[in-house]
């Protein structure tokens, strides 16, 4: 806003001879005009410029109805936090929320919408949409609900995550892995490895439902005891409270409780919330346990039954504490069998993130083999890649060319091999070798002249290989059929 000196009168011209004076740009803001600079009797004129910062009223949304309303001053939200947000979310891409406008969309008069915002989060003036409800299917054949936020929604909820992510860092605990910078699953699972071998017992526990039942209320406290901000509350009350639009499209509300699974601030959120619910509150009861959780699966170490039953108790009374229900099935107390540990306990083996703990015989460094406790891709892992290799049926794509094919699987194998590999990578064999063999499939039916003869087909596709070694992801990595 351009600064009019106070030399200058209303039209802009020189005040000659006389006190300055202008019309006060107060007047709007405060009900009326405020004494003008001559009025002071002590300190002599006061120069002053024609700034207007208005008392911006703020407002969180129920069920349409506005509530709550506070004022506050000047939202420190910049165009280049908006602008850098919108490239984290083209980045991670994703699909259009309730109003249909897709990334693609978004960018075709992208400056204009960024603008647009960044002017009404640092207003205050900025409410989110509703979400976007979808359902997509679960390891036991059950569906998950998805909420998927608006593209504007998102970018919005990327400003706030990036504002509060560095400032919840410090106070989160280091055994939890889900959803935070420089940490991964892997180094989840590598912690349980580590802890396996330490302790015999384990308390295998899964939130059912967790982003359905999480309590706004003790939600916003959370809040309060890490954030002063109250525009950054404000922003969070409101997505918490957006509706969702479900697939028959019918608006539902939530009531007091839920936070989509599917919105860019969601994992933070639920990472702060079990903060406080689960990892401080070990830390206190049980400082002498270790534990390890992402998101909402968790694993904790005991030494004895005894005490893995007692800190089981004592965590179904807190999770009741906190609105929270543990899943009877998937929680379980498991006991880890190897060399020289014996038990009549007949639970031996739990599923942690993709990976099945479970007896395996292990090799020492002279070579002499003994049972020991760890990890390799689990079966309903296994079970689902080889469903997604054979639905495809690409085996029958005999107008499309081998590098078509290649480009299409290749992330696929790429993911597969870094992901589950990362620990006892030879039990990806069967994988790999159902994928090999439909590779084989696909070049009988291809080439007329080999008359569908798999012999024939093998030795094709070995020949082909050798100059072609790196066209597969799995022939880079040194699997050789």
């Amino acid at each position: 806003m351009e600064q009019r000196k106070s030399t200058e009168n209303d039209k802009g011209k020189i005040q000659v001879g006389k006190t300055p004076m202008r019309s006060n740009t107060d007047e709007s803001v405060d009900g009326g005009l405020n004494r003008s600079s001559d009025e002071a009797p002590v300190m002599g004129v006061e120069r002053r410029v024609g700034i207007i910062q208005p008392e911006l009223p703020f407002a969180t949304s129920v069920k349409g109805r506005k509530t709550n309303c506070t004022k506050a001053r000047g939202i420190p939200i910049t165009q280049t936090m908006v602008n850098e947000s919108y490239r984290k979310v083209k980045r991670n891409k994703g699909s259009a929320g309730i109003d249909e406008i897709s990334l693609e969309t978004f960018a075709l008069n992208a400056e204009a919408n960024l603008y647009k915002i960044q002017n009404r989060m640092s207003s205050g003036s900025y409410f989110p949409k509703g979400v976007k409800q979808v359902s997509i299917p679960k390891k036991d054949g059950k569906t998950r609900e998805l909420g998927i936020p608006t593209v504007e929604d998102r970018i919005a909820q990327q400003v706030v995550k990036e504002y509060l992510e560095s400032r919840f860092e410090r106070e989160f605990h280091d055994n939890s892995y889900g959803y935070r910078p420089l940490r991964n699953a892997h180094h989840a699972l590598g912690e349980v490895r580590k802890n396996v071998r330490k302790y015999d017992w384990v308390v295998d526990m899964d939130i059912k439902g967790f982003f359905d039942e999480v309590s706004h209320e003790l939600l916003m406290k959370a809040l309060d005891k890490l954030v002063d901000e109250k525009w950054v509350k404000m922003y969070i009350q409101r997505w918490l409270e957006a509706p969702v639009q479900t697939e028959s499209n019918g608006l539902v509300y939530r009531e007091g409780k839920g936070t989509p699974q599917g919105g860019v601030i969601s994992p933070l959120l639920a990472n702060l919330y079990l903060h406080y619910v689960f990892d401080k509150w070990m830390s206190i009861l049980y400082p002498h346990l270790s534990f390890v959780r992402y998101a909402d699966d968790i694993i904790v170490h005991c030494t004895t039954k005894e005490e893995a039953e007692q800190v089981l108790a004592a965590i179904h009374e807190r999770m009741t504490e906190c609105h929270l229900r543990l899943h009877e099935v998937k929680t379980k107390i498991v006991f880890c069998k190897k060399y020289k540990k014996q038990s009549t306990h007949s639970t031996v083996k739990f599923d942690f993130l993709g990976f099945s703990f479970m007896p395996r015989p292990t090799a020492l460094k002279g070579g002499r083999m003994i049972l020991g406790y760890d990890c390799a891709i689990s079966q309903s892992s296994e079970s689902r890649i080889i469903d997604e290799i054979k639905r495809t049926n690409f085996q029958r794509w005999t107008n499309k060319g081998i590098e078509v094919v290649a480009d299409y699987f290749n992330p696929k194998l790429l993911g597969w091999l870094h992901y589950y590999g990362k620990f006892r990578r030879h039990k990806l064999y069967r994988v790999i070798k159902i994928f090999q063999n439909r590779l084989h499939n696909w070049v009988r039916k291809r080439f007329k002249r080999l008359n569908g003869s798999y012999i024939k087909a093998c030795k094709w596709l070995a020949t082909y290989r050798e100059s072609n070694p790196k066209l597969f992801a799995h022939w880079i990595v040194d699997y050789i059929y």
